[in-house]
């Protein structure tokens, strides 16, 4: 899947809070990626980094997986086409909710 251009319906855009945690605002776009079906059976999830706006949708390229090694989902990274980040940028980015679990970023 890195290096597939996907697209991303956002159901947290940057800046509104977790559903379940009023106290984890998003700094990024997150969303899924329809009919891609993930382990945790519901479709694949995705942090959407290099868009400094809220969307509603985003077509880009996935560039890392995210990878919880005490759960059973993966969050996808998908950025413009045009866009490097490094794993630190990566981390960094998503530090805001994988803070909590055991990850290593796949690239």
């Amino acid at each position: 899947m890195i290096g597939d251009v996907v697209t991303v319906t956002v159901d947290r855009p940057l800046g509104n809070c977790h559903p379940n945690h009023e106290d984890i605002v998003y700094p990024i776009n997150y969303g899924y990626i329809e009919g891609i079906m993930a382990l945790d059976g519901e479709e694949q999830d995705a942090y959407i980094l290099g868009v400094h706006e809220a969307v509603k949708g985003f077509t880009g390229k996935v560039i890392a997986v995210v990878h919880r090694f005490d759960d059973v989902e993966e969050k996808w990274v998908v950025c413009p086409e045009n866009r490097v980040f490094s794993k630190d940028e990566i981390a960094d980015a998503v530090r805001f909710q994988e803070q909590y679990f055991q990850t290593e970023i796949i690239l």
